[in-house]
């Protein structure tokens, strides 16, 4: 763990992002925890990755399954992949998630499903709430501002960028209302448009 987020701060030092941290101390430090949050560029993972306080796996495309290395590596760090084509391999990813933060290792995942490609948040898959609400963990909402700034807005070149990471409080779904744990993905989303509201300030 310790030595990736070295690798990846290293990396983000060579961008020359100006990167603000707002709210990590809202992230529990004795407990798993399922981080969600919106998706606009491949950064966000080191981002996020580099202020992990103990071992997180992410949710990944079932296509990175395709680079051996890659591949190898991230199963090492406890990554699950993804195959919206295939229902069944979807739950059983749901289902190995859930045996990790019963293990003590967190989770992140991006619930649009893929990255927004104009800044503007996709709805929230609600079945990948279940890996909270099958656990009790908290949910970790996170807020990413401008990092598509870094590389994804003028691909192929990097750029220095100012960036936003906003970590909200937690969420137990056991302390939430019936209808908000009915619909907790478009809960979340909307606790999410607002942090990034917020984060227009700044």
């Amino acid at each position: 763990l310790r030595m990736v987020q070295g690798i990846f701060k290293f990396i983000l030092w060579v961008t020359g992002a100006k990167i603000d941290y707002i709210g990590h101390e809202n992230v529990p430090k004795d407990q798993a925890v399922l981080y969600v949050g919106n998706h606009s560029s491949y950064f966000d993972i080191l981002l996020t990755y580099s202020q992990c306080p103990d071992l997180t796996g992410y949710v990944a495309k079932a296509e990175m399954l395709k680079y051996p290395l890659l591949r190898d590596w991230m199963k090492r760090l406890y990554c699950l992949f993804l195959d919206r084509s295939d229902m069944r391999a979807g739950m059983q990813m749901i289902l190995t998630g859930i045996d990790y933060i019963k293990k003590g290792i967190s989770i992140c995942i991006f619930p649009e499903g893929t990255r927004s490609k104009d800044g503007k948040m996709l709805p929230f898959k609600e079945g990948s709430m279940k890996m909270a609400t099958k656990t009790g963990c908290p949910i970790i909402p996170v807020a990413f501002t401008n990092t598509s700034a870094i590389f994804e807005d003028h691909v192929p070149f990097i750029r220095k960028a100012r960036v936003v990471i906003t970590y909200g409080e937690p969420i137990l779904p056991s302390e939430l209302a019936p209808e908000q744990k009915k619909h907790i993905g478009a809960y979340v989303q909307g606790i999410i448009a607002d942090m990034l509201k917020e984060n227009e300030k700044y």
